[in-house]
């Protein structure tokens, strides 16, 4: 199939390019790409038209942290709603984290999900593996074995590596590999039974706090860890000033270490909570205006690489509770875009480092074979109407949960078209 994008201003940063452009798509990759009315094209075949007039073209969107909860938590989620979410939402590749049901510590396990996702997902998946057994911190799952399965990193999400010679060895193996270890970064002994932010919001309320100190301790024993041994670190859904601070340090001695931060921790504050809706109840938790304004300094200055949703999604059961009993989480795939596009309005981000925080920079630092629009690469894209305003409305989410604190919120810019390998696989008019 042949298909023409016109009229488009077409973003792709791994390029440097920002301006008006048509795009040529034969047999699932980019053919051409030109100025307007320039592409000459020779074929019997007459070509599908999509006018993206007024719209943005860019590589599509790259999560590197979703949960899809298959197998073992289909009612929540499965890959193939996951992936339906994420066509939505503008992602062409989600990475999937390991704390499924068995957890993803085995080439079976691995092979399950890549198997699954190529079967009935719309979108490009790849498997996080997990970096201890069971995500039980005790031994080290064969990091070799889940790599040649098609592993891309090594994670144990939410239950963060808690001993050190552990994390040390993890650290040694994935330099092997040259695979990322991701962290999620907390010491659990300080957050134990905590639902919320520690300050004097959670006094107010009277919830048990869960101290920024807690993620800080972690990013350094982390970053110390990784300047003994080598190998490469990612902190995952980075949350705290002091956090922040540390990984720029880190950086500038030229240690390999990144870090992702997502949407709600640089659009919402711990003030959230005051209705105990459980929709604002996460890991890491909603922090201080203190700790949004670093993390958008953070964003500004290259210290946070990428922007990445933490997709969690959970049933009602799971989230009509007391706010100490609820489970941790939201869903982020369909939210995402706009959410992030609010860093051009601040003047945060200009709208090409936006779509490079999303697109080009995740697929250098997992070494995907993503995120721009070269001639010859899978035609992989996005289509977005960036001035288009409307109230995020969870009832039409296409993931299965619908936990989103969002719901109501007045925001700007919208999917029109997804494309993956030039099929496409989300359509505003058919949606």
């Amino acid at each position: 199939m042949t298909i023409i994008i016109k009229n488009g201003r077409v973003i792709d940063p791994a390029n440097n390019i920002d301006e008006p452009k048509d795009i040529l798509i034969s047999k699932g990759k980019i053919k051409a790409l030109d100025s307007p009315g320039k592409i000459n094209f020779n074929t019997e075949e007459k070509p599908s038209v999509i006018d993206a007039k007024g719209c943005v073209v860019c590589p599509g969107l790259i999560d590197m942290h979703v949960h899809f909860r298959e197998p073992g938590f289909e009612y929540k989620e499965t890959i193939k709603t996951g992936c339906e979410s994420a066509a939505a939402g503008g992602f062409t590749s989600v990475a999937i984290m390991p704390n499924t049901n068995p957890v993803n510590d085995t080439r079976a396990v691995t092979e399950h999900i890549l198997s699954l996702a190529k079967s009935e997902g719309l979108v490009n998946v790849y498997a996080i593996a997990a970096i201890t057994k069971k995500l039980a911190g005790e031994s080290l799952s064969e990091m070799g074995d889940l790599k040649n399965a098609g592993a891309i990193a090594f994670s144990d999400d939410g239950r963060p590596v808690m001993n050190n010679e552990l994390m040390r060895r993890a650290f040694e193996y994935s330099k092997m590999f040259n695979l990322p270890l991701i962290q999620h970064s907390e010491m659990l002994d300080l957050t134990e039974g905590g639902c919320m932010n520690e300050g004097m919001v959670s006094t107010e309320l009277g919830l048990k706090g869960m101290p920024s100190e807690a993620e800080d301790i972690m990013v350094y024993r982390d970053i110390a860890l990784l300047e003994k041994t080598g190998g490469r670190l990612h902190v995952a859904h980075i949350s705290s000033k002091n956090s922040v601070e540390l990984v720029r340090q880190a950086k500038s001695k030229g240690l390999p270490v990144t870090c992702e931060v997502a949407p709600h921790h640089f659009t919402l504050t711990e003030e959230a909570v005051r209705g105990y809706d459980t929709n604002t109840k996460m890991s890491p938790p909603l922090r201080t205006s203190d700790d949004v304004e670093a993390i958008k300094e953070g964003l500004r200055d290259g210290t946070i690489d990428i922007i990445a949703t933490d997709h969690a999604p959970h049933d009602i059961t799971d989230k009509h509770l007391e706010y100490q009993n609820a489970c941790f989480g939201i869903v982020g795939l369909e939210t995402a875009l706009p959410l992030s596009l609010k860093l051009v309005d601040e003047k945060i981000l200009s709208l090409s480092k936006v779509i490079k925080k999303l697109t080009s920079t995740p697929a250098d630092i997992f070494s995907l074979r993503a995120g721009n629009l070269s001639l010859g690469s899978d035609a992989d894209i996005l289509i977005f109407n960036p001035s288009l305003e409307y109230a995020i409305d969870i009832s039409k989410f296409h993931s299965k949960s619908k936990n989103s604190p969002f719901d109501g919120w007045k925001v700007k810019g919208k999917t029109t078209h997804t494309l993956v390998r030039g099929k496409t696989v989300y359509s505003e008019n058919t949606n």
